[in-house]
């Protein structure tokens, strides 16, 4: 019989209860620190190693973008919501396409502009003074106008 591990289920409480403004967050998150990870496998001489931690890595930030995607609500998120879906599906190509020719500066572009976009999601966080749930204004609906 083998133990659960605690780090794994604590993230999957926490994302089970996550208002939808901290999902994305946590989700942001993921994505940075796999293709961090990524990048870490280019500097790998072995190719074995190489390939498949960029691949697993790349693969992984890829499927938490197309998550991202496809959690948007584009009628009530409007013009932003439509901007992300353009955004991530560049982002997702430009992935795809770094991890067929193994060439890092598809996932330098990434990682910059989703720690971007994550840094501005917490910073509207922060100013709400909630992770999002609340909704008591224009403003405070965002996350959840966002998040279908």
């Amino acid at each position: 019989m083998t133990s659960a591990n605690p780090w794994k289920s604590y993230r999957q409480v926490a994302a089970q209860t996550a208002p939808p403004g901290k999902l994305i967050l946590m989700l942001l998150d993921a994505a940075i620190h796999s293709m961090q990870r990524a990048l870490q496998g280019f500097d790998i001489s072995s190719p074995g190693p190489r390939n498949e931690i960029i691949h697993n890595n790349l693969r992984h930030a890829a499927e938490v973008i197309r998550q991202l995607n496809a959690s948007l609500n584009l009628e009530a998120g409007g013009e932003l919501a439509q901007t992300l879906r353009r955004l991530y599906v560049y982002f997702d190509a430009r992935l795809m396409e770094s991890n067929l020719h193994k060439r890092r500066d598809g996932v330098d572009e990434v990682v910059g502009h989703i720690t971007g976009i994550r840094d501005a999601w917490a910073t509207m966080l922060t100013r709400l003074g909630s992770d999002g749930a609340e909704s008591t204004s224009q403003a405070a609906a965002l996350p959840n106008a966002l998040v279908s």
